[in-house]
Parts: C-alpha cells; structure tokens; sequence
C-alpha cells in the first residue's frame, strides 16, 4: 500500500510523533492506522521510560493550585520539567491541573511509594496478616493475602499508583509516562498539599 503524505500528516497530528517514525509505522503495517498508532505509542512510552531514568535535572515547571467550588477544599502542588519551554506547553499544564485534581479527589498522602515511611508500612503489613489470621487463615496464607491487601493500600495512599480519576484504565504513573512522551523531555510530580476544611493537612516531603 502507497503511504502518503496525508496519511503521515494525519497520524503526526495524532501522535505528536515525527514524520519519519509516523511514515515508517504506517508502512510496517501497512496503512493500517489504528495498529501505527499503538506502535508509536509503545515507542513513546519506552522513550518516556528511559527518559525518567536518565537522572536529568529539572529545576522548571510550575506550582498549580486547584480549589473546590465551595472554598473548602484546595490543593498546591509542585510539577517539574527541565525546559521553561515545556512548562509553558498545553500538555505540561493539564497534566499539572489533572493531578491537583486527583490529589483533591482521591487524597494521597504521598507522591512515590518510596516516600512511605518503613514504620508505616511494617505497621500496615501487620495489621494486615493479623486480620487475616482472625479471619482462621492460616499463617502462610494470612501473609500472601496481607501482601494482595497492601498493594491496595499502596493505591489508596500512594499518587503515583492511583487510577487516574479521569479514565481508571491508567495510573497516575502512566499518564505521567505518556505525558513525558507528548512533550519530550522529563517530568516530575516533586510534592503537593491539601488542605480540606476540618482535615488535618497532609503534604509530601522534599524529593530524596
């Protein structure tokens, strides 16, 4: 099948891909549009992967605030990027209000799941088996069943592995994934702050 011009136009404004990976998906798969875009998506997520590790330094970005309708409720939060340039982008800053929102709907406590203090967590792995041990399992069954019940915990608590409010199909750690891919460049949520009228104010911790 003849790849044209138009069809790789198309799929860049789709992708945000360039020109020459959005040609070469199309012609692996022959024209077939929805299959080029799930390559280049795998392809942008793996590059986002490798971007986050790479230990880049990022000292811009933004500190974006959301607060409820009804002035009971407001988040802070602190996103970084490496490019000033990027964190004037559409995509940088609805990534930012998109995890003010979440904090605000879904109240983590921490940023990372390294963020939560051991002593926490051995408490929390403890209550765990205990119940599942009043609940007549046995010892080496309570402790798999209190390690199912941790990782829901994790996600109860912990920003990063919550479902993203706006499609549960993903976590916060993958939009913020496919966010680095969109833009290019390395992404970090540093820390946050909600403050709920009545609530004791929980914040995150300076990164490691």
């Amino acid at each position: 099948m003849q790849i044209t011009a138009a069809m790789v136009k198309d799929l860049r404004e789709m992708t945000g891909a360039g020109p020459l990976d959005c040609k070469k998906a199309l012609e692996a798969y022959e024209g077939d549009v929805d299959k080029a875009v799930e390559f280049l998506r795998e392809k942008g997520l793996a590059r986002a992967a490798k971007k986050l590790g790479a230990g880049r330094t990022m000292n811009e970005g933004l500190i974006q605030t959301y607060q409820h309708h009804n002035n009971r409720l407001a988040v802070i939060v602190e996103v970084n990027c490496e490019t000033d340039f990027v964190a004037s982008t559409e995509q940088f800053k609805t990534f930012a209000y998109d995890v003010a929102l979440q904090i605000a709907n879904l109240a983590p406590l921490y940023v990372r799941r390294e963020d939560v203090p051991e002593a926490e967590i051995a408490a929390e792995s403890d209550l765990q088996k205990r119940r599942a041990m009043d609940e007549g399992k046995p010892e080496n069954i309570a402790e798999k069943i209190a390690e199912g019940r941790m990782s829901k915990w994790y996600e109860e608590i912990v920003l990063m592995e919550q479902p993203f409010i706006k499609d549960d199909s993903k976590t916060i750690a993958e939009l913020l994934q496919e966010t680095v891919a969109s833009v290019g460049e390395s992404i970090e949520i540093r820390r946050f702050a909600r403050f709920a009228l009545g609530e004791t104010v929980e914040e995150d911790g300076d990164e490691a």
